[in-house]
C-alpha cells in the first residue's frame, strides 16, 4: 500500500465525501490480535486532537485496572475506507498507537515498541528497513452454527487452478478487495497441502508492513466468511500436511541505498549483509518463541514438511532457516523462512531487526552457507557444519529466549514478563491435556 501524508483535513474531507458513519479505530495486543474500538463518527474531531480514550486493562498484556486509561493517537497515514459498509453508511478504519494518560508512548503497545527499535536502526546510521512478507492460510468449509469445520475447501495442490482450486473465486476475491484498499498484490496462488493459500503483496517499511499483515488478516477472514468459509493463520491446523508460515524478506538501507548489495562482495553481499545475517543466526532459537508463538507453531517446525528445523543459511536451497534470493542491487535481501502467521508482526519484525543490528554491532561472521538439502545429512554432518536445530517446543523456544539479552531488549521491559509469564501458563495448560494420540498409543499397551 502506498504510504499517504494525510493531513486532519484531508481525513475530514474524505470522511465527508465518502459518507462515513463509523471509525474503527485498530491496534494490536501482545499476542497480535486485532483490536478495535468502533465509535461514530461524530468522534472524529476528538480523535484527531488525540483525545480519544479507552479502557486498557482490559486488553491482554496492556496495563492493570488501576492505571487502565489509555488514549489511542491516530496514525494519519493509515486512514482507509473499507470497500465493504454498513446499511447505515460506510467504515474508516485507522491504526493507532497506544498513549499513556500523561500523554507518553505506552511501553505495552507493540507497535509503539517497533517504533522505538527502528530509531535505534536509525541511531545506528541506516535509514529503512523494508520487508515483504508471504503469509499463508488455510480454508475450511463451516458447519450450519458458522463454526469452523476440518473439512478443507478443496483438495488442490501448489498452483493448481479451478476446478480443482474450489478456493479461486474467493481468493480472487479477496485479491481485489485488497487492490481496492491500496495493496500492491505481487502473487496468488494455491499452496503445496489441500485448502491452503498464499497471497504476497509489495514490501515496504517495517512499520508499514506489520500494519498491512494486520489488515491483510483482517480482509481475508471477512471475506471467506461471505463465501461461507473460515480462513485460519494457525501455523498447523492439520496433521499429516504442510503447515502455513509467514516467510519475511528483508532488506536495510542507508543514504546511499541497499545496506545489504556490494557488486564486488561475495555473492554479491556487503560485508553488512553478512554481519546482519551472522546476529540472525546468532539469535535464531531465541527470536523463535517470538516468531512462532504458540504452542501448535511447533508442529508445523519438523523435518518432511517444508518449514525449516535448522540453524543455517544458503544461497541456493531452501532447506535451511536463512535464503538469499537471487536477486541483486536494490532487491537484495535476507528471507527468514521460520516465520508463522501466528506471529504479532511488530513484535517478530523487532526482533529479526535487533538481531541484524547486534550482527552489524559486534560484527558476527556467519558460519559457511550450507548447499546442500540438509535433511538428508545425518547428525554427524550437521555437526560438522555446525547446523544447530531449532527449538522443538515451545517451552524450550521460551527458555531460548529468557537467557537471550538481546531479544529481551527487542521486546523492551513491559513488553517480555508480560509475553514469557503468558507463553509459559500456555505450555502448562497444553501438558496438562491428554490427547487422543496418547490414548491410541498407550491405553491397551500399558
Amino acid at each position: 500500500m502506498p504510504k499517504h501524508d494525510y493531513t486532519k483535513d484531508d481525513i475530514r474531507q474524505m470522511a465527508k465525501d465518502e459518507d462515513v458513519q463509523f471509525l474503527r479505530l485498530m491496534f494490536t495486543d501482545l499476542f497480535g490480535t486485532i483490536k478495535n474500538v468502533e465509535v461514530p463518527i461524530s468522534q472524529l474531531e476528538k480523535l484527531l486532537d488525540n483525545k480519544l480514550m479507552f479502557d486498557g486493562s482490559s486488553i491482554d498484556g496492556f496495563v492493570r485496572i488501576e492505571e487502565s486509561d489509555m488514549y489511542l493517537y491516530p496514525d494519519l497515514s493509515t486512514w482507509m475506507i473499507f470497500p465493504w459498509s454498513s446499511d447505515r453508511g460506510k467504515i474508516a478504519r485507522v491504526i493507532c498507537e497506544v498513549y499513556t494518560p500523561d500523554k507518553k508512548p505506552f511501553a505495552g503497545d507493540p507497535r509503539n515498541n517497533l517504533i522505538r527499535v527502528l530509531n535505534d536502526m536509525r541511531e545506528a546510521g541506516f535509514t529503512d528497513f523494508n520487508i515483504g512478507p508471504e503469509p499463508e492460510f488455510f480454508l475450511f468449509k463451516m458447519d450450519e452454527n458458522g463454526k469452523p469445520t476440518t473439512k478443507l475447501n478443496d483438495n488442490g495442490s501448489y498452483f493448481d487452478m479451478a476446478p480443482m482450486d474450489l478456493g479461486e473465486n474467493c481468493r480472487r476475491e479477496i485479491v481485489l478487495t485488497l487492490e481496492d484498499m491500496g495493496f500492491d498484490v505481487e502473487a496468488a496462488h494455491h499452496e503445496v497441502a489441500p485448502g491452503q493459500h498464499e497471497i504476497d503483496f509489495k514490501y515496504a517499511d517495517a512499520l508499514q508492513a506489520a500494519d498491512n499483515i494486520q489488515t491483510f488478516k483482517l480482509v481475508v477472514k471477512t471475506i471467506a466468511r461471505k463465501f461461507g468459509l473460515y480462513a485460519t493463520f494457525m501455523p498447523k491446523p492439520l496433521a499429516g500436511i504442510n503447515g502455513s508460515g509467514m516467510h519475511l524478506n528483508m532488506s536495510l538501507f542507508h543514504k546511499d541505498g541497499n545496506a545489504f548489495y556490494d557488486e564486488k562482495g561475495k555473492l554479491q553481499l556487503s560485508q553488512d549483509a553478512y554481519y546482519f545475517l551472522g546476529g540472525l543466526l546468532e539469535h535464531a532459537r531465541s527470536f523463535t518463541a517470538i516468531c512462532n508463538p504458540t504452542v501448535n507453531s511447533y508442529k508445523r517446525l519438523v523435518p518432511g514438511y517444508e518449514a525449516p528445523v535448522y540453524v543455517a543459511w544458503s544461497g541456493s536451497n531452501r532447506s535451511p532457516l536463512i535464503r538469499v534470493p537471487n536477486s541483486r542491487g536494490l532487491s537484495t535481501r535476507l528471507e527468514v523462512r521460520s516465520v508463522d502467521p501466528a506471529a504479532n508482526p511488530y513484535l517478530a519484525i523487532a526482533a529479526v531487526l535487533e538481531a541484524g543490528l547486534d550482527g552489524l554491532k559486534n560484527k558476527i561472521e556467519p558460519e559457511e552457507s550450507v548447499d546442500r538439502n540438509i535433511y538428508r545429512m545425518d547428525a554427524e554432518e550437521r555437526s560438522q557444519s555446525h547446523i544447530t536445530n531449532l527449538p522443538d517446543t515451545l517451552h524450550n523456544a521460551l527458555k531460548d529466549l529468557a537467557a537471550d539479552e538481546v531479544m529481551k531488549k527487542a521486546m523492551g521491559p513491559h513488553l517480555y514478563p508480560s509475553f514469557i509469564e503468558a507463553k509459559n501458563l500456555e505450555y502448562d495448560a497444553y501438558r496438562t491435556q491428554v490427547s487422543k494420540w496418547e490414548r491410541d498409543q498407550y491405553m491397551e499397551l500399558y
